[in-house]
């Protein structure tokens, strides 16, 4: 992704289509989801976003953490599964993300297909969100199927327009969010640089993506646990 691109060209997956139908048919048409089956959604949302398209001429640079969540698997598991099974789990998926990441201080910017984009003041809150929200998508089953979501964080001052964020800060966190794997949160090195790391076991990933810095360093980040099986509070260095 580069600046003032959307938010990951080049992937508008049918499931990407198809979530961001779902959030706009829940604010200006309750029963499309009902009335409408998969091969229409692609249809409905271009008339959606034909009419919430405007020109935000004005934008201004934003510190923040970008969180970009997405279920791994989830193309091919929905080719199997029904319409009703794939509305069923993306809206269970949707609800407990946004769910976590407002209750972590987040604002949710954009459903994604199968999953989520987030923005945070705190970037340790925005780590905690993406551990949380994973936990809470694995707790989910639909027609026997369990998701499982991975997590991509980034730390830097995208654009703000209208109620989007644009520029090559959103681009690094969605590639990085593409790099992990299921269960897995990856957070670039200017997230880990502004967080207490005695929190964290953090391990360094090898990291290449199309149009993100050559320099950029990407680790995996895991919750670090004392002998009572209690998650390290921010006090707890080591």
């Amino acid at each position: 992704m580069v600046p003032a691109e959307p938010m990951r060209p080049g992937t508008d997956r049918p499931s990407d289509r198809f979530a961001r139908y779902l959030d706009n048919a829940e604010q200006t048409r309750p029963s499309a989801v009902r009335e409408l089956g998969l091969a229409s959604v692609s249809v409905w949302q271009n008339l959606v976003e034909r009419r919430r398209n405007r020109a935000d001429v004005d934008s201004k640079p934003v510190p923040a953490t970008i969180l970009f969540t997405d279920l791994v698997g989830f193309s091919t598991w929905a080719l199997r599964a029904g319409d009703d099974q794939v509305l069923d789990l993306l809206g269970q998926v949707n609800a407990a993300s946004a769910g976590v990441i407002r209750r972590r201080g987040g604002q949710v910017v954009k459903t994604l297909g199968d999953g989520t984009m987030a923005v945070f003041v705190d970037a340790g809150q925005a780590i905690e969100a993406a551990y949380e929200c994973g936990e809470a998508v694995a707790a989910i089953t639909v027609g026997g199927h369990r998701p499982a979501l991975r997590a991509g964080l980034h730390t830097g001052s995208p654009r703000a327009v209208g109620d989007d964020y644009l520029g090559i800060d959103v681009n690094i966190a969605a590639r990085v969010c593409d790099g992990a794997g299921a269960g897995e949160v990856f957070a670039s090195d200017t997230t880990i640089a502004v967080v207490d790391t005695g929190r964290y076991v953090i391990r360094k990933r090898r990291f290449r993506a199309k149009g993100v810095p050559k320099e950029l360093l990407v680790y995996r980040v895991l919750p670090r646990y004392d002998e009572d099986g209690e998650r390290v509070p921010a006090a707890v260095r080591g």
